[in-house]
């Protein structure tokens, strides 16, 4: 061990370290600083993400909004659009494409029932359709039932 400077104190405290030695305290101070800054870094994102995580119970477009709202938030550095998301993630958005949806089912139903009216009022203001004119009748051809009764033209001539 080195002797002490003379002007030194006689009892030095225990971070102080010589030289060559490892200073402890540097490495623990080094330590809890990154430390700290992980714990921080993950609650500060936690947060910032908060309100996308509240908006999964919501609608898809809902979520779509938040998320891009945080986002902005996150690059711009803007408080205004991370407390819009929140607030956004909070509020349940109302349900408009079912009734609208319901309406248009009902009106396409209403046309197609007043086309069918339609059709068929034009159908009874019509004439009747005049029937055809009955066809002539055709002659009766004689069936013959045995080979003796067909007339001797109607033969196929007998090849020998």
């Amino acid at each position: 061990m080195e002797p002490i400077h003379p002007a030194a104190v006689k009892h030095l405290p225990v971070f102080i370290t010589g030289p060559g030695q490892t200073d402890y305290l540097f490495v623990a101070t080094v330590v809890l600083l990154v430390a700290s800054v992980l714990v921080v870094g993950n609650l500060y994102l936690r947060l910032h993400a908060l309100p996308e995580q509240l908006a999964h119970r919501g609608k898809k477009v809902q979520l779509e909004i938040v998320a891009v709202l945080a986002l902005i938030a996150l690059f711009t550095h803007e408080h205004l659009f991370w407390i819009a998301a929140l607030l956004l993630a909070l509020i349940p958005l109302p349900d408009f494409s079912t009734p609208i949806a319901s309406m248009a089912q009902s009106l396409e139903k209403l046309a197609r029932d007043r086309d069918v009216e339609a059709r068929a009022e034009e159908e009874a203001r019509r004439e009747p359709p005049q029937p055809d004119p009955p066809l002539p009748e055709a002659e009766p051809v004689p069936q013959a039932k045995s080979p003796s009764e067909v007339p001797p033209a109607a033969r196929p001539p007998v090849q020998a």
